[in-house]
């Protein structure tokens, strides 16, 4: 997988279980993979930028994202394919040179035009369908570091 210059990571059932715990005053708290984590900040060493699009915003996200160095944050995404595509753009890489792990029917647009493509193990059947790789463990569980591994 040396081929592959970008890691795409959805949020909420991928990097997290998907839960959300909320308040009145909103998001509360998301839970975060350490094993994930540690993966996710050592892609550099493999010439690898992590990227995270969601359709979702989250102060706790932005935190987290800090902590582990992604630079390439982008929060509140209606249209993930045309996000994508002009991170592609701005690093004048092939979505076939890009990897993608997602767990909704949000990502499946995503999903068909990158180059490697991952889900965590409840991920929705559409998308596992239509994945080259279904991790063996759940969202927040694991998968993220799973597929890193794999790449």
């Amino acid at each position: 997988m040396n081929h592959i210059k970008l890691l795409i990571m959805d949020v909420d059932g991928t990097l997290t279980d998907g839960k959300i715990y909320m308040s009145a005053e909103g998001e509360l708290l998301k839970a975060f993979n350490i094993k994930d984590g540690y993966a996710i900040a050592h892609l550099s060493e493999k010439d690898i930028i992590p990227v995270i699009i969601t359709g979702r915003s989250s102060k706790i996200l932005l935190k987290r994202c800090g902590e582990l160095g992604i630079l390439e944050l982008h929060q509140g995404i209606e249209n993930k394919v045309s996000k994508l595509l002009s991170i592609c753009d701005k690093y004048q890489v092939k979505p076939s040179n890009v990897a993608y792990i997602g767990d909704d029917l949000n990502d499946l647009e995503c999903i068909k035009i990158c180059g490697y493509t991952a889900a965590p193990a409840d991920a929705v059947e559409e998308v596992l369908n239509s994945v080259n790789y279904v991790c063996k463990h759940n969202g927040g569980e694991g998968a993220v570091r799973e597929f890193i591994d794999k790449l």
